[in-house]
Formats: C-alpha cells, structure tokens, sequence
C-alpha cells in the first residue's frame, strides 16, 4: 500500500513514501519508522500507528478518524487540513507540528501525556484541547507538561 517515487518525494536528497490517495481503513502501522511518509489525501480511518516514528509526515487533507497515534513522535508532522475525530494522541510528541487554518481537533479520544511545543494553533483549537478532559500529564519522552505545551 505504501509507493515510493511520485511528484515531490524528494527531499535532502532522497525519496519518501507516499500514500496519496490511498483508502487505508484499519491497517497496522505500529512500531514503525514512518519518517517522513505522506498520506496525503489518504484514508487512514481506525488505522494503528502505536509506538511508531512519524516525525516529518505528511498528513495533509487526510481522514484519520479513529486512528491511534499513542507513544509517536510525531515531531515537524503535517497536519494540514486533516480530520481527527476520535484520534487518539496518549504520549505523542507533537512538537512543531503545522497545523493549518482549517485542521480541526474537535471530537479527539485523548491528548493525555502528550507535548505540542512550538505547535502554534489557531485559538479556538487551544481553547479547546485545553478545556479537553485528557489535557493532563507529563509527556514521558520530552517531560513537558501537557496543558503547558498548549
């Protein structure tokens, strides 16, 4: 399911996974180095990434209801214009994510023990990850305080 190769794959000299497009419904991503991979564009509803290396992919204009990103570091990830309705963020590092005008994170499972330093999100998606009753917890990768790194 997942390529290599296509439009804008390389970067610092070598090519990334991509997965534009693709329906990904439930598959198993866990304990993975996913590092830059794009899903673009992709389904990726209910999908397991548990425990895996998302740092610098690509989650633009992606459907990730349901999915499970708990213990990832998902450092400098896209998240432009995704959709994240049940996601699950327990223990990410989400650390200087992009976030765009139009991603939303209403409906999240959990944020629990999660960091999103140099996350800079648009105000009404702090006021509601803040208010969030899993907004709690000490990140135990980088220790940042969950509710502080909002």
């Amino acid at each position: 399911k997942i390529q290599t190769g296509g439009a804008s794959t390389l970067q610092s000299g070598r090519t990334i996974a991509i997965t534009r497009g693709v329906n990904l419904d439930r598959s198993d991503f866990s304990n993975q180095n996913l590092k830059g991979v794009a899903f673009q564009q992709s389904i990726v509803r209910d999908a397991n990434f548990k425990n895996s290396n998302l740092f610098s992919a690509s989650f633009f204009d992606a459907t990730l209801d349901g999915s499970d990103f708990e213990n990832c570091d998902m450092s400098q990830v896209n998240f432009e214009m995704a959709q994240l309705n049940r996601a699950n963020f327990k223990n990410a590092v989400v650390k200087e994510a992009y976030v765009g005008g139009t991603t939303l994170f209403e409906g999240v499972k959990s944020i629990e023990n999660s960091d999103w330093s140099e996350t800079y999100l648009r105000a009404d998606q702090k006021k509601y990850l803040c208010a969030h009753p899993t907004a709690k917890g000490t990140n135990p990768t980088t220790g940042a305080d969950t509710r502080e790194s909002l």
